[in-house]
C-alpha cells in the first residue's frame, strides 16, 4: 500500500464515521422535533412539510449523498493493499460499490434538488414517485436497490481479503454481517415487511457500517505508521 492510498482510506473511513454519527444525531433530532408521518397522499405530505422543520432532514440526505463517495475511497484503498490472489474479489466489491454510490446518489440529490424546490414552492404534483416519504416511490425503490442490494454485494465480496490479525478478522466479520442485514433489507422491502427493513437497515447495517468504518480508521492509520 503506498501512502497516498492508505491516506486516503483512513481520512475517507474516518468521514465516514463522521457522516453515520451524524446521521444517527439527525435522526434523533428529526424524531424529536417533527411529528411521525406515515404516507397518506401527497396533500397531506406537503401538510406536514410545511409545519415542520425540514433542516435536519435534508442534513442527514447530504451526509449519506457523501457517503457514497467515501465508500468508494475506502474500497479503493483496501483493493490497493489486497494480495494478488485476492484482488479479483476486492476489484468486484469496488465495481459493486460504484453502482451503490451511483444509484444512492441520484437519490439523495433528487431529494435535496428538484424535491426540495418543489416542495418550498408547494408544488409537488407529479412528484410522488420521487418523495423518499412515499415507501414504495420508484425512487425509493432506487435507493433501496443501492443499499440493499448492491452493497450488500459489495460488503460480501470485500470481506475475504481482511485476515490475520485481531483487527482485519473483525473487520471480516463486520462486513460479511452488514451484507447479510443488506440482502435481508432487500427482501423485507420487496415483501413489504416494515420490521425486517428496519432492524436490518436502520440498527443492523447502521450500526454495522459505524463499527466498519472507525475499524477501518486504525486498520489504515497502522498502514501509515508504517510507511516511511
Amino acid at each position: 500500500m503506498s501512502k497516498l492510498s492508505a491516506q486516503l482510506g483512513f481520512w475517507s473511513s474516518f468521514l465516514g464515521t463522521a457522516a453515520f454519527v451524524l446521521f444517527v444525531v439527525c435522526f434523533v433530532a428529526i424524531a424529536a422535533l417533527n411529528p411521525l408521518f406515515i404516507w397518506t397522499n401527497a396533500p397531506d405530505y406537503l401538510a406536514h412539510v410545511q409545519k415542520s422543520d425540514q433542516t435536519f432532514k435534508y442534513i442527514a440526505q447530504t451526509l449519506m449523498l457523501c457517503f457514497g463517495p467515501l465508500y468508494i475511497l475506502m474500497l479503493n484503498s483496501i483493493h490497493d493493499c489486497t494480495q494478488d490472489g485476492l484482488k479479483p474479489l476486492s476489484r468486484a466489491a469496488l465495481m459493486f460499490g460504484v453502482i451503490f454510490a451511483v444509484l444512492i446518489g441520484i437519490h439523495y440529490f433528487v431529494q435535496i434538488s428538484a424535491v426540495r424546490l418543489n416542495e418550498s414552492k408547494g408544488q409537488i404534483a407529479g412528484l410522488e414517485q420521487f418523495l423518499q416519504a412515499k415507501p414504495d416511490s420508484a425512487i425509493m425503490a432506487v435507493n433501496m436497490l443501492g443499499w440493499t442490494l448492491f452493497f450488500g454485494l459489495s460488503s460480501l465480496f470485500i470481506a475475504p481479503v481482511f485476515s490475520g490479525s485481531k483487527l482485519a478478522q473483525a473487520i471480516r466479520i463486520l462486513f460479511f454481517v452488514n451484507g447479510v442485514f443488506c440482502i435481508l433489507a432487500g427482501i423485507g422491502y420487496v415483501f413489504e415487511n416494515v420490521a425486517l427493513v428496519f432492524l436490518t437497515i436502520n440498527l443492523g447495517m447502521g450500526g454495522s457500517v459505524t463499527a466498519i468504518t472507525i475499524l477501518l480508521c486504525f486498520f489504515f492509520r497502522r498502514g501509515v505508521k508504517s510507511l516511511p
